[in-house]
């Protein structure tokens, strides 16, 4: 991997972790067009391993919210444990998945569609607080998150569906989902490093460099990303991703029918 590939791989990192449109989907088109050997072990260990970077931006933009009461360090716990459980049943049948991009393609679509309808399903939504949710709203938005276990799902868009379904409004949706990110995201970095040293690789100097590179680059563009969506989603809602998941799902599609070798990172 070279610095050129750290620095994209890392942009579409930090745009797409927190905009409901799949990372997965995202980085498939990435890590192909670049003509990166997605079999490599340590190219699949910068994709998860960057997400730290991603989850800074989170802690650096919310700041203050994380002093505002231990309550809500407990309803993160609550709403992150049906990604553990699941998490750890259903780990091999991920790994299945994540082998194919046709899926990844019509979840994206599927999804698409959601989020052309969401706006409408949900336009009475009256909480707009934290401290309104309660532990079983977000218990319940926990088993919406493990939605995104299926890849092109996007962990975004199914937290936040997950919350407007429980009448958070769009805002909040978003913001418990950008903050649930952080236990999740941080669970699958340590899993993924585990897993990788458990193989009997190792990280090379080099390999450190573009590490540190790449989660920098992510936590710029995600704190970016995560301004921009906010203020495009008070003003304008999901539709627009909607129609831009489905764009991709069908460019996706497009190039694995045309016999395109496309595989996930």
């Amino acid at each position: 991997m070279t610095i050129f590939e750290a620095i994209v791989l890392a942009i579409i990192e930090g745009i797409t972790e927190f905009l409901p449109i799949s990372s997965t989907g995202h980085m498939i088109l990435g890590s192909s067009l670049l003509g990166m050997d997605t079999s490599n072990a340590f190219l699949k260990l910068f994709t998860v391993a960057i997400q730290f970077g991603a989850i800074l931006s989170v802690l650096v933009l919310y700041f203050k919210r994380f002093f505002q009461s231990i309550d809500f360090y407990f309803k993160l716990a609550i709403a992150f444990l049906p990604a553990v459980f699941f998490g750890m049943m259903f780990s091999d049948k991920i790994d299945q998945l994540l082998e194919s991009p046709m899926g990844v393609a019509i979840a994206l679509l599927l999804g698409g569609i959601i989020l052309l309808f969401v706006d409408q399903w949900f336009k009475g939504n009256q909480i707009e607080r934290n401290e309104d949710i309660s532990y079983a709203t977000a218990f319940k938005i926990g088993l919406f998150q493990c939605l995104s276990m299926i890849p092109g799902t996007s962990r975004s868009a199914a937290s936040i569906v997950g919350g407007m379904s429980q009448q958070l409004s769009r805002t909040l949706a978003a913001e418990f989902s950008f903050f649930l990110a952080i236990p999740t995201m941080f669970g699958a970095t340590l899993k993924k490093l585990y897993d990788f040293y458990s193989a009997g690789y190792t990280i090379n100097s080099e390999e450190i460099k573009l590490l540190m590179v790449g989660n920098m680059v992510a936590f710029v563009v995600a704190m970016l990303a995560i301004k921009f969506f906010i203020s495009f989603l008070q003003k304008n809602g999901f539709r627009l991703f909607g129609w831009y998941r489905i764009i991709v799902g069908i460019l996706i599609l497009t190039l694995l029918l045309s016999g395109y070798d496309l595989r996930v990172v």
